[in-house]
């Protein structure tokens, strides 16, 4: 069946058409689209029209084209938060209704680096915990996990069990985070924590860098997350000033 005209632009038309039979199930997750010659002919629009409808679905990430094999829908993500929100990884993961986990893959303690000491303020012979990590859901990996505390910070009774640095942050050194200083950009495949994260080879990632601070300002946590984009949305809230 054709889609209708209206005083849209046709590829806007085509987006919507495409967002719906998505959400009605006519396609379903990870499901391959039919190719575009038999597509365009369905919605009764030229190639070109459908091929700039698609280059904006895949920007936005509710289809992926994979060269040489077609076109598929995205997944939903499983955990959507908003970046203005300070939310662990482990409360983002219970919210969705799932277990969070943790699979611990190192915990040293090593000289700062330069970035270190910029990011910190500290000085040349200050150690600095650096925690790797993969956090689950439900025992699947998700998030590629890198922390770094300042070891006089860091509490002696750390636990290899204990699954949000926040918190332990908060209950065992006594030092609250008030608010944190964010990036985020996506990367594509990463030959280390891709396939840690079990990632198909398109799968991109979102990188989330944040320097975290205490009630009085002071740096306390550094931390990198990569977060597996087909499972994780993060948004944000403006308001016009």
């Amino acid at each position: 069946m054709s889609i209708k005209s209206d005083n849209r632009h046709l590829y806007l038309q085509v987006i919507d058409r495409l967002k719906q039979d998505i959400e009605d199930g006519v396609y379903k997750e990870k499901e391959k689209l039919p190719s575009e010659f038999d597509l365009a002919k369905q919605l009764g629009v030229s190639r070109a029209t459908l091929r700039e409808a698609l280059r904006i679905l895949e920007e936005e990430n509710v289809i992926i084209r994979r060269h040489g094999v077609g076109t598929f829908v995205n997944a939903k993500p499983l955990f959507t938060s908003g970046i203005e929100q300070l939310n662990s990884v482990t409360n983002m993961i219970l919210q969705a209704g799932m277990k969070p986990g943790t699979v611990f893959l190192s915990s040293v303690t090593l000289g700062p680096t330069e970035d270190d000491i910029r990011r910190f303020s500290c000085a040349l012979d200050q150690e600095i915990a650096v925690i790797e990590r993969v956090r689950t859901a439900n025992g699947e990996p998700v998030v590629y996990c890198v922390d770094k505390v300042p070891e006089n910070i860091f509490p002696d009774t750390f636990s290899h069990e204990q699954e949000s640095i926040l918190n332990m942050l908060e209950e065992d050194a006594n030092r609250k985070i008030t608010y944190a200083v964010a990036q985020i950009e996506p990367i594509g495949y990463h030959e280390k924590i891709s396939p840690i994260l079990e990632c198909d080879p398109e799968t991109a990632l979102l990188v989330l860098k944040q320097m975290h601070f205490d009630e009085s300002d002071t740096p306390i946590l550094y931390s990198v997350n990569y977060f597996r984009a087909d499972k994780f949305s993060f948004h944000v809230l403006r308001k016009r000033i």
